[in-house]
């Protein structure tokens, strides 16, 4: 038998968090997961959980009643909405531009679904023609697609264009707005989304662990009398119903400290005002853009289609990106991320969301990568 392992206090270093993803966690958020523990059944925390749910739907802008926290991070809401609504054999179009549309694509098949796909190119929206054409061809089941590209900095415009030429077919909508929620606007039913997830972690600035899932009547009678069970029993949603309906009967332990930390981040959502929030995150990334521009870097999205809680700024040629990513990390406790798939390593992401959405990050970031820049040789345009 080996000796206990020696193992010091936690002590993680203090970064800015400027990345795709977590944010900075709002200290109110923070001192709410410090509070005691309850069972996840005691009366309290069912008043709880009937608390965040009713927050969630203002988030979403939804009179949803099936609006939950799924216990896991975003990938765990994305995989419920895919396991739940897809039935083998089902007709699933995933329309792809960026890395997470693939993670769709892979979820709807390890499901059950025969995939059809119809692609833009990285850095690109989606074509609501091009996907009214291709429900024309494949007559789908469901059709996921991404609102909020993470990997490439794309917002998809023209969203009720794309849920009515799923309608027309009869498909249910799945919509991925991860890197949205409570920072762009998002508007569930307005918009005729049937299904929506998100993740805590991004504009919501909440640790990972509870993540946001709401569905329509339509989407969850598909849940409850399809044929075959889903393939997940904890994401299985006519189980977890229980749970969170009405009956509030045992399925899982839920993360309570999480739930709670989710809680008190949409607290914050609603004393701001959501769309007052959508402005801040506007303005707050507006004066980032202008900033980059100044130190001689460009956006690789169009302006008509820019995320403004995720920035793709194109590596300027000559420009050791990773070298950028470390010295960030290493000398100012700044993090940024680069790309992913099509776009690695010609790109940063640079995240501006949540409680990291301040003027000072805003300006300390610019700062940084200034130098950052400079340490490589590179004339810097503009004051910073």
């Amino acid at each position: 038998m080996s000796d206990a392992p020696d193992v010091g206090e936690l002590t993680p270093p203090d970064r800015t968090l400027m990345g795709p993803g977590p944010s900075d966690v709002h200290p109110r958020v923070l001192r709410a997961m410090s509070t005691p523990l309850v069972g996840h059944l005691d009366p309290s925390f069912v008043e709880i959980m009937d608390e965040t749910q009713d927050l969630l739907r203002y988030t979403f802008r939804t009179a949803n009643e099936w609006t939950i926290p799924v216990s896991g991070t975003g990938s765990a809401a994305m995989e419920a909405a895919f396991a739940n609504l897809v039935e083998p054999g089902d007709t699933v179009l995933v329309p792809t531009n960026g890395y997470f549309g693939g993670r769709m694509e892979s979820m709807a098949r390890r499901a059950g679904g025969e995939v059809a796909k119809v692609d833009a190119p990285w850095g690109e929206p989606l074509d609501p023609d091009d996907v009214a054409d291709a429900c024309a061809e494949h007559d789908p089941d469901v059709v996921g697609f991404v609102h909020a590209e993470t990997s490439t900095g794309v917002l998809q415009p023209d969203v009720p264009e794309i849920t009515a030429a799923a309608h027309d077919h009869d498909a249910l909508t799945i919509m991925d707005c991860v890197t949205s929620l409570g920072g762009v606007e998002v508007q569930v039913d307005d918009w005729g989304v049937d299904v929506a997830y998100s993740g805590p972690q991004k504009c919501l600035s909440c640790p990972p662990g509870a993540s946001p899932l709401t569905l329509n009547e339509r989407a969850m009678e598909k849940v409850t009398t399809r044929e075959e069970e889903p393939r997940s029993w904890y994401l299985d949603l006519s189980l977890l119903e229980d749970y969170w309906g009405d009956e509030r009967a045992y399925h899982h332990t839920a993360p309570i400290t999480n739930v709670y930390a989710l809680r008190e981040a949409l607290r914050l959502v609603a004393e701001e005002g959501i769309e007052e929030r959508w402005e801040r995150h506007r303005i707050l990334a507006e004066a980032l853009r202008d900033g980059l521009h100044s130190l001689g870097l460009e956006l690789n999205p169009e302006r008509t289609y820019w995320l403004p809680t995720l920035n793709a700024v194109r590596i300027p040629e000559g420009i050791d990106g990773d070298a950028v990513i470390e010295h960030l990390l290493e000398v100012y406790d700044v993090e940024i991320a680069s790309g992913l798939g099509d776009l690695a390593g010609g790109i940063w992401r640079i995240g501006c969301m949540g409680y990291s959405a301040r003027p000072k990050n805003v300006s300390f970031l610019l700062s940084a990568l200034a130098d950052a820049l400079e340490e490589q040789g590179m004339q810097v345009r503009g004051p910073h």
